[in-house]
């Protein structure tokens, strides 16, 4: 057995590397479990709750019962044997992943706990076995005393974890998809089975290895049991911030994010709102007094950028600034969304919140659309963001918020406090459900700072005499005052449980009108369990 060093970490042996491969894998692992994961379950609080605690029991028994085997089962052999069972697992994870997550979906658990199941059926086994390596690794580490021997495999561990995650977050998941980083791993797991066998090379472990290098690559070759998003898919990549897609299904090309549609345009007539809610873009025209003008325009993420691409073709004189906080949304947009930046729109790549405390523009009109039905960026909801939109408004500007919630029940809660937040700030504030009745849907929220409140008639004799290139009567008719806005809170910088309020939707269904050749189709999905309906649930940038 090879010693090291007194006091230094300069020779590492073989069970010390074993524990420093095992710390990447598993806290690689770990990140990559919230990409895994979120097209089912969505990326809230209780997901990422779920998947660190999972982690943590998981390595915490297999230290618990590794430590206690040590003395008398640890060998070279046996830890082996672990990187290998550990890389074959990881196999399953690829070929058969998305079944899994579909199979875990049928435990009836409430909302906050519905992704429980899934991580640990994922994630528990793997992560089981690597929390074996460590305990052994400090029984066959050489040293002297116990104190040593754990200090140095805790050091070694943690470095290990702390490659596995800036490794993972800053490089493999912005350069890589989901499968390929699972099998990277899996071989890094049997590259260190075999570098632990040398120099002997025993013909079982060299087999095995061979063996379980061929699952892995044959699973990322095979093709996946799990369910895909439809249609012809034009582009796939890992983004810093979520997973991106675009796919084709007839004349409608569809970005999705994170597995959920969230923008979609029709390629034989780019302008067409495939999606009605964006109808509701347009109502801050009827809002503005005779006199003013709506010049310049904001819009608070891009998704596919079908918002911003209207209000340029449609009002000559308009100038649209969009603030996304994610690069790859961008270029897909101009890719496969036909967005072009002009002096008429320009395009900023960072977070809507910094853009706004940063920008010395003034505003007629802001569009907050940032907004996903299960992850929300609590920055961008509070009183203090729409204090900040609200200073970056003109005299008579509008705000529109594009929410997903249900008007009312318990499902609403969402909505209620995020209407109550804005009255805080600004005199008047209206609401335009989309789809009609207590279901989850994409409700427009309108803030303005003009303090006297216009009447749903007062709307309508406008829509009839103003030409704003937009029939919105309809839109009209879904007007809303006054909610009852009791027992849900302000939402503040140091206060606001946003993912407490989203949790009453989840496994509520969640209905969209979408607008086909004038005809109306209503969609409907169950708010986080997307897959097992794919491709349903929407949210249009």
């Amino acid at each position: 057995m090879e010693t090291p060093r007194e006091g230094t970490l300069s020779r590492v042996t073989k069970p010390e590397l074993a524990v420093f491969v095992s710390g990447v894998a598993s806290m690689g692992l770990e990140i990559l479990a919230g990409r895994i994961v979120a097209p089912q379950y969505g990326s809230s609080i209780y997901t990422w709750g779920s998947i660190i605690a999972v982690f943590l029991a998981a390595l915490s028994l297999g230290y618990y019962l590794g430590g206690k085997r040590a003395s008398a089962r640890a060998t070279n052999h046996l830890v082996i044997k672990l990187l290998l069972a550990t890389a074959a697992y990881v196999a399953v994870l690829i070929f058969a992943g998305d079944l899994l997550l579909t199979a875990a979906a049928a435990f009836p658990l409430p909302p906050r706990f519905a992704s429980l199941p899934a991580v640990i059926l994922l994630f528990g086994p793997p992560t089981y076995l690597l929390g074996f390596i460590s305990p052994y690794a400090a029984e066959l580490s050489g040293t002297e005393g116990v104190g040593e021997a754990s200090g140095r495999v805790y050091a070694v561990g943690t470095v290990g974890s702390i490659v596995g995650a800036f490794g993972t977050t800053f490089f493999l998941v912005p350069e890589l998809g989901i499968q390929q980083i699972e099998l990277a791993f899996g071989l890094l797991l049997v590259a260190t089975a075999l570098a632990l066998s040398a120099p002997t090379f025993r013909r079982r472990q060299v087999v095995a290895s061979v063996v379980v290098a061929l699952l892995l690559t044959a699973a990322v070759s095979s093709s996946s049991l799990g369910v895909s998003t439809g249609g012809e898919v034009v582009y796939h990549t890992q983004t810093p911030y979520q997973e991106l897609e675009v796919a084709d299904l007839g004349d409608t090309r569809t970005l999705y994010l994170d597995g959920q549609r969230h923008s979609a345009m029709d390629t034989s007539d780019p302008d067409r709102h495939v999606f009605d809610y964006t109808r509701y873009f347009h109502l801050p025209y009827l809002f503005a007094g005779d006199s003013d003008e709506i010049d310049r325009v904001l819009f608070v993420g891009g998704g596919g950028f079908t918002g911003p691409k209207q209000f340029v073709s449609e009002y000559e004189n308009v100038t649209v600034d969009v603030a996304e906080i994610d690069p790859e949304v961008i270029d897909a947009a101009k890719r496969y969304f036909g967005v072009e930046e002009s002096p008429r729109l320009n395009v900023h790549n960072e977070d809507g919140r910094r853009f706004l405390r940063e920008t010395d523009h003034e505003y007629d009109l802001i569009v907050l659309d940032a907004y996903k039905r299960d992850k929300v960026p609590f920055q961008l909801t509070t009183v203090e963001f729409m204090q900040l939109a609200s200073n970056r408004l003109s005299a008579d500007g509008v705000v529109v918020s594009n929410l997903i919630s249900a008007p009312q029940g318990p499902a609403s809660k969402f909505y209620r406090a995020e209407y109550k937040t804005m009255q805080q700030v600004f005199p008047q504030v209206y609401a335009f459900p989309t789809a009609g009745g207590g279901v989850v849907q994409n409700i427009e929220v309108v803030a303005t700072k003009n303090s006297e409140p216009i009447s749903q008639a007062k709307l309508q004799r406008r829509n009839e005499a103003r030409d704003v290139g937009i029939d919105l009567s309809e839109e009209i008719e879904s007007y809303r005052r006054d909610e009852n806005t009791r027992g849900v809170p302000v939402l503040r910088d140091d206060d606001a449980p946003v993912d407490a309020l989203l949790e009453p939707m989840l496994g509520q269904r969640y209905v969209i009108q979408e607008s086909e050749e004038g005809n109306e189709t209503t969609l409907e999905s169950r708010v986080g369990l997307e897959m097992v309906n794919p491709g349903i649930a929407v949210n249009e940038g």
